[in-house]
């Protein structure tokens, strides 16, 4: 189905929901195109962990819908309204093949054309983006947005470091194993008064809680729930290797001004210096991580320097 409504006072914008054959299941996804027929530049959303596509991919796609781009946001397998079991499981390297099953899709629809079509990933979603681009050269332009590197952020998070956290997670799984049942973790508190009950005080998070587990980005089909199973395979995961070898495209970073604990400034600035074509930074004075998700202001800034971007790459 198309849903037509105009933007910001721009161009009016379609919304078509449409299907991802992916293998024996299929990717639930949106289609964000300008109204005027025009829709040859494509740009394929890549998005946070633990989201949906109803909430900063939407946001995005339609402002670049908007703006003459079209771009196309989906479900990660497994997750949202998506196909695939079990439920709930984060796999960097299935999200990776998303972008590339979503490539495909996008090949049979009429007035896309392959030649030019982007990816943008924002926050775990950058780096899934930087990830698959390296290899499929399908991709002709890459953007991202306060981008995290969710491998080394896992590693980060260990106390005893990672060897040890997977030696646990061995142990944790043969105990699944022999019980038959999954078992799932928190992304974040479920709650404000949640966070604020265990004592969390970090301005990133508590901003990440705000916008997740709140009506301001709330979504009923984001669970805040990530499946065990998928912590070893991203502590196993790094969203750079081999950039500056394989990612030859040109390269769009933006970042938010304001350095928290998220990691993505120094994940953006690494990104930029190991890029072997990058093309613009931009850093957005007084935003925060999760500002960039919904804060007009802030989201608007990006995609006008991103709109400029891909209308020159691609």
């Amino acid at each position: 189905m198309a849903v037509r409504r105009l933007l910001d006072g721009r161009c009016h914008v379609s919304l078509q929901h449409i299907t991802i054959p992916r293998g024996p299941i299929e990717l639930a996804a949106d289609l964000h195109l300008p109204d005027d027929g025009e829709a040859t530049r494509t740009v394929v959303l890549s998005t946070p962990g633990s989201s949906v596509k109803e909430q900063i991919g939407a946001n995005y796609a339609s402002r670049l819908a908007a703006r003459g781009i079209a771009a196309l946001v989906f479900d990660p397998a497994h997750q949202g309204r998506s196909g695939g079991e079990p439920r709930d499981l984060e796999d960097p390297y299935r999200r990776g093949e998303d972008i590339s099953y979503a490539l495909d899709a996008l090949s049979t629809i009429v007035g896309v054309d392959p030649e030019r079509t982007g990816v943008l990933g924002v926050c775990a979603g950058g780096g899934y983006a930087v990830h698959t681009a390296r290899t499929d050269h399908r991709i002709k332009a890459v953007g991202v947005v306060v981008p995290v590197n969710l491998g080394a952020a896992f590693r980060s998070f260990q106390p005893d470091g990672p060897a040890a956290a997977l030696d646990a997670m061995a142990t944790a799984r043969r105990t699944e194993n022999r019980i038959g049942e999954l078992t799932r973790e928190n992304w974040l508190p479920d709650t404000v008064e949640d966070a604020a009950a265990g004592g969390v005080t970090d301005i990133d998070t508590l901003e990440a809680v705000r916008y997740y587990r709140t009506e301001r980005g709330g979504n009923e089909y984001s669970t805040n729930r990530r499946l065990s199973r998928s912590d070893p395979l991203l502590l196993g995961y790094d969203a750079f290797h081999l950039v500056d070898q394989l990612m030859t495209q040109p390269l769009q970073v933006v970042l938010a001004g304001r350095i928290g604990t998220t990691g993505s400034y120094e994940n953006g600035t690494r990104l930029w210096e190991m890029a072997p074509n990058p093309v613009d930074l931009m850093v957005i004075d007084g935003a925060g991580h999760y500002e960039m998700y919904d804060e007009a202001a802030y989201v608007d800034a990006a995609v006008d320097r991103l709109v400029g971007f891909y209308t020159a790459n691609l």
